[in-house]
């Protein structure tokens, strides 16, 4: 397994990829309401990242049509934009967006409410963000990648809902998705050790119900139960002086959504 240690210059790069995927994010979120189609934020995105430098990550990665991954309630990851989609009050959508910057990768996402959700849906979307500050917390050097694993799984399963084992999070820099695999779920004390100069997308993907999932088709993963999903995703650095999440402005603390 070769895993890449970043150096200075190229984190700074993926830094400023990270930047506009914040940008484009932060946008999407805040435009989130009922009626909104999923194609409607697809464009938002696309009006917002022309004339930028780089282009969007996912847009013809495997043949994928889109610029941004809308994943509705149900579904878990890769829900393709359609105008056909239509947002409604109770809704929560995954936004999941990446751009690649002077041949540089950075991704996020964010699990959007639509108007008022249900308590126990608005407990799903806190716990996930929860666990991805956790992850992150753990994203030192000498720690282990069983410690971010176990720290998501830990605290999901604490509060009654499941982690999804087909996906996981992964290894960016100038590849979108590189060694070292990081599942959400494992074991405190095991697996490669973190060091400096590691870049890792950090996911958590949680199932209000069961962790088993199903293919709709291609692409569209949803639970099998059809139990409601969420999503939470940064870009993050090992780094001398903790955690560096390249996928947010320097200036920005606290919670990481």
């Amino acid at each position: 397994m070769a895993i890449h240690l970043r150096s200075r210059d190229e984190l700074e790069k993926m830094h400023r990829a990270g930047l506009i995927v914040h940008e484009v994010l932060t946008l999407l979120r805040d435009a989130v309401r009922p009626g909104i189609t999923t194609m409607d934020l697809e464009k938002l995105a696309e009006g917002k990242i022309a004339g930028k430098p780089g282009k969007p990550a996912f847009k013809g990665y495997r043949g994928y049509p889109c610029s941004l991954c809308t994943s509705v309630n149900s579904e878990i990851v890769h829900g393709i934009p359609s105008p056909k989609r239509k947002l409604r009050e109770g809704d929560i959508v995954s936004i999941d967006f990446g751009m690649e910057v002077e041949g540089y990768f950075a991704d996020s996402a964010v699990t959007v409410p639509v108007g008022k959700i249900p308590p126990e849906t608005q407990k799903l979307l806190r716990v996930t963000r929860e666990s991805l500050d956790r992850a992150i917390e753990k994203m030192r050097a000498g720690n282990r990648l069983g410690d971010v694993g176990n720290a998501v799984q830990s605290w999901v399963e604490e509060n009654g809902f499941s982690v999804v084992r087909e996906f996981v999070g992964h290894g960016i820099g100038t590849k979108m998705h590189d060694e070292p695999n990081l599942p959400n779920y494992g074991d405190a004390g095991r697996g490669a050790r973190l060091q400096e100069g590691m870049v890792i997308a950090v996911e958590p993907m949680v199932n209000a119900g069961r962790p088993e999932v199903r293919m709709r088709d291609e692409w569209v993963a949803e639970t099998a139960d059809g139990s409601s999903s969420a999503h939470f995703e940064h870009t993050v650095a090992v780094t001398a002086n903790g955690p560096w999440i390249l996928t947010r402005p320097k200036e920005v603390t606290g919670p990481s959504w």
